[in-house]
């Protein structure tokens, strides 16, 4: 699973299934799409407004790490 934040956008998701697949997308609420993929498998999750729906300082990492 991969975890993705736009800060800028405030737009969370939350990838599955990485492989390359026709998705068909299915809105859950105004916040919230499903990304449906092969056999009817959620593949992602979209959450906008996601400060508002999850505690993101739960999810993402607090500290960064830049090899130089």
């Amino acid at each position: 699973m991969k975890i993705y934040y736009d800060d800028r956008k405030d737009l969370l998701y939350l990838r599955f299934d990485e492989r390359s697949q026709e998705i068909e997308n299915q809105r859950l609420t105004e916040d919230i799409v499903l990304d449906i993929g092969e056999g009817g498998r959620i593949v992602g999750i979209e959450i906008l407004d996601a400060s508002q729906h999850v505690r993101l300082e739960s999810i993402l990492p607090t500290h960064y790490h830049v090899k130089g």
